[in-house]
C-alpha cells in the first residue's frame, strides 16, 4: 500500500465502514439498520481488497454480504410489525461498557502489533492453497460445517412453519 490512491481508498472505506457500523447501532428503524449493515460488510471487504487480501474479500460478499444480509431481511421480514422497532432495553448500558472494552482491547492490540509488510501470491495462489486444504486435510470440519448449516436451514424452516395447516 505505497501509492497515494490506495492509502485514500483506505481511509475512505475505513470512514464508510466505521460510520455506516455506527449508524446500526444508532438508527430505530430495523431495515435501515439492516441495509447500513450491509454497507459495512461492503466496507470491510473494499478494507481486503487495499490489503490484498482479495480472497477473504471475496468470501467476506459471498457471505456475509450475500447469505448472512439475506438471512437477516428474511428474519426482519417474518417478525410482526410492532416488534421492529430498535427499542431500547435494560442491556444498553452494559453492551456500551462491553463495547468498550473490546475498542480498548484492540486499540491496544494493534497499536503493541508489527505491522511490517509481507509480500504474499495473489488470488490464485491464495484461493488454489485454500482449496486444497479444505478438501485434503481439512475435509471433515469442512463437512460437518455443511451439514451443521444445512440442519440449521431445517430448523428455521420447521419454526417459520406454521401449526395447524395441512402439508400439500
Amino acid at each position: 500500500m505505497e501509492d497515494t490512491g490506495s492509502i485514500v481508498a483506505f481511509w475512505l472505506l475505513a470512514a464508510l465502514t466505521l460510520g455506516s457500523a455506527l449508524a446500526v447501532v444508532v438508527i430505530r428503524d430495523l431495515i435501515r439498520a439492516v441495509v447500513l449493515l450491509i454497507t459495512s460488510f461492503l466496507g470491510v471487504a473494499g478494507l481486503y481488497i487495499t490489503l490484498s487480501a482479495d480472497f477473504v474479500a471475496v468470501v467476506q460478499v459471498l457471505i456475509y454480504v450475500g447469505a448472512i444480509s439475506v438471512l437477516l431481511l428474511f428474519a426482519v421480514m417474518l417478525t410482526p410489525r410492532a416488534s421492529r422497532d430498535n427499542a431500547e432495553t435494560f442491556f444498553q448500558i452494559p453492551a456500551i461498557l462491553l463495547t468498550g472494552l473490546v475498542a480498548f482491547t484492540i486499540s491496544l492490540v494493534s497499536l503493541d502489533t508489527d505491522w511490517t509488510v509481507v509480500e504474499r501470491g495473489g488470488f490464485e495462489e491464495t484461493a488454489s492453497a485454500i482449496g486444497e486444504s479444505l478438501l485434503d486435510k481439512y475435509v471433515l470440519p469442512f463437512e460437518m460445517a455443511a451439514v451443521l448449516l444445512l440442519v440449521a436451514m431445517l430448523g428455521a424452516i420447521v419454526l417459520v412453519h406454521p401449526e395447524g395447516t395441512e402439508e400439500e
